[in-house]
């Protein structure tokens, strides 16, 4: 008898040291870290004037006239990417998603200690929209041109290029930038609505005029701005954003009018009837579909069930198709390695926006006790979660390069970003003027890494067979952008409570073996 009850305790043991190998042996990442890395960018790209907090010191004051020629205060705001023009689509997106990661993931951001930091990014994007949006039907849309600041390789303190400012109003109206804008503004409403309602008050009256302006006057902002064209066009229209702004606005007032708006017009603004396969500045069907699906979680939202499952099959289909179980030729392909590929430019964008909408849906499949139905079988909520960590993990090394695309994040990551501030000597170090085409006289073509570090970056990532060239020319991968991090603020929060908790795990796993 004492026989058998010894090795049933020596099972015992052997199980409990499986177990505990599988979770140490499994490549761990510190999501806290990254997390910490991707909320310092968006230090690294602000314009305007560099509060006395400002922790990327590299950077300095810009753009300090930015609106003057035309009479209006427009400094402050994000630099999208590697070059120095504020372009307001893609501002917008990146604070609707840098909002959506804290409205969905507050507590964990807060646990790692970066909540302010996160509340701090978004703000330093709505102050400016507040500035740029000087009365109901006027908006202004960019600051500089893509052209002549491509011209130019200077760092944003010496700026010499053109600062001409565009806008949208009731002669030029851009439904879709106005939809989107109107959509961060009412996100960040939620987000400040306990810390600071005064401030949340103040967005939500102007999310609201921006809606009503997107709404009543109707157009594509790319055709009224033809200046926009060849960097942000908005392919795909305005109807998703003026769904997905009605969408916010409803979460942050509570007012019905918007809900009746997301129901009844969900058939004549595409709602229920585009199924894609992409989420990112341009589209945004598939976040709306999913943010859609959550209102089924409430009692009261039963009565409008008939559209709503509308909304989530299209949202299904979305996550089916990242999961690779759509019928063959309507999933998003993916590289030899297993990484989701829409497309050869910036393709990383829609890796991380993914990965956010996955790990989003993979808590709502658990909370209403789903599974998600695709053609090609189910899956729980622990798989689509699954799916979006291989992502994220591909992202910060698990890859064939055991390259980190997140730069700073880990020993091997990109040195030749593709930024004209961070390839260029620091201001900070060395104030001498250096002008427009000196910077590609004397840096852009340099061999040796970035002089300063652009830490949290995710550069556009590599090709479709998995390989990345470090070259600072090479825009298309080593470029990077804030829509390319927003997301992943939430999806590094989500996964850094995991690994807590994980950690906690082992440890009574250890206790439970060293009691034997």
């Amino acid at each position: 008898m004492e026989e058998k009850k010894t090795q049933r305790q020596h099972h015992h043991l052997l199980l409990l040291l499986l177990t505990f190998n599988i979770f140490t042996t499994a490549s761990a990442f510190n999501y806290s870290d990254a997390l910490t890395k991707s909320l310092l960018y968006f230090e690294s790209q602000r314009s305007g004037r560099l509060p006395y907090n400002q922790r990327v010191t590299w950077r300095d004051h810009s753009g300090l006239t930015d609106g003057l020629e035309q009479g209006v205060d427009l400094v402050g705001g994000y630099y999208d990417a590697g070059d120095h023009v504020k372009f307001g689509l893609p501002m917008a997106f990146t604070v609707t998603m840098l909002s959506w990661s804290v409205i969905e993931y507050r507590q964990q951001i807060a646990a790692a200690g970066e909540l302010e930091h996160a509340m701090e990014a978004i703000k330093w994007g709505t102050d400016y929209f507040i500035k740029a949006h000087t009365s109901p039907n006027v908006l202004w849309a960019e600051v500089g041109d893509g052209d002549t600041d491509h011209y130019c390789w200077q760092r944003p303190e010496d700026m010499t290029t053109s600062r001409q400012a565009y806008k949208i109003d009731e002669k030029n109206p851009g439904s879709d930038l106005a939809g989107e804008t109107a959509a961060a503004m009412a996100a960040a409403a939620l987000v400040f609505k306990k810390s600071n309602p005064h401030y949340s008050h103040l967005l939500l009256h102007h999310a609201q005029q921006l809606f009503e302006f997107g709404d009543k006057y109707r157009e594509k902002y790319d055709g009224s701005l033809g200046v926009v064209k060849s960097y942000y066009a908005s392919v795909s229209g305005f109807k998703d954003e003026l769904l997905w702004a009605a969408l916010w606005l409803y979460k942050a007032t509570d007012n019905e009018e918007y809900l009746k708006y997301v129901i009844n017009k969900a058939h004549s603004l595409g709602g229920i009837g585009w199924a894609i396969t992409e989420f990112s500045w341009d589209v945004k069907y598939a976040g709306l579909q999913l943010l859609a699906s959550k209102l089924l979680l409430e009692e009261e939202h039963m009565k409008h069930s008939h559209i709503l499952e509308l909304y989530k099959s299209k949202a299904d289909y979305y996550m089916c198709s990242c999961l690779n179980k759509n019928t063959a030729t309507k999933n998003v392909e993916r590289t030899p390695a297993g990484l989701l590929y829409v497309r050869q430019w910036n393709n990383m964008q829609y890796v991380s926006t993914a990965s956010f909408l996955l790990t989003v849906y993979s808590d709502f499949l658990e909370t209403s006790n789903q599974k998600l139905s695709c053609h090609g079988g189910t899956a729980g909520h622990e798989e689509v979660l699954s799916f979006a960590k291989s992502q994220i993990d591909y992202i910060l090394g698990s890859n064939p390069l055991n390259m980190s695309y997140l730069v700073g994040y880990g020993p091997k990551y990109p040195r030749r970003v593709h930024h004209r501030g961070a390839s260029v000597e620091s201001y900070r170090e060395n104030k001498g003027f250096i002008g427009c085409t000196q910077g590609y006289d004397n840096w852009y073509g340099r061999e040796e890494p970035n002089p300063n570090v652009l830490v949290g970056a995710l550069v556009g990532g590599p090709d479709c067979k998995d390989n990345f060239v470090d070259r600072r020319d090479n825009y298309m991968q080593t470029e990077a952008c804030t829509y390319n991090t927003a997301p992943l603020v939430g999806v590094f929060a989500k996964f850094s409570e995991l690994e807590v908790q994980k950690n906690v795990d082992q440890g009574q796993t250890l206790d439970l073996v060293a009691s034997y």
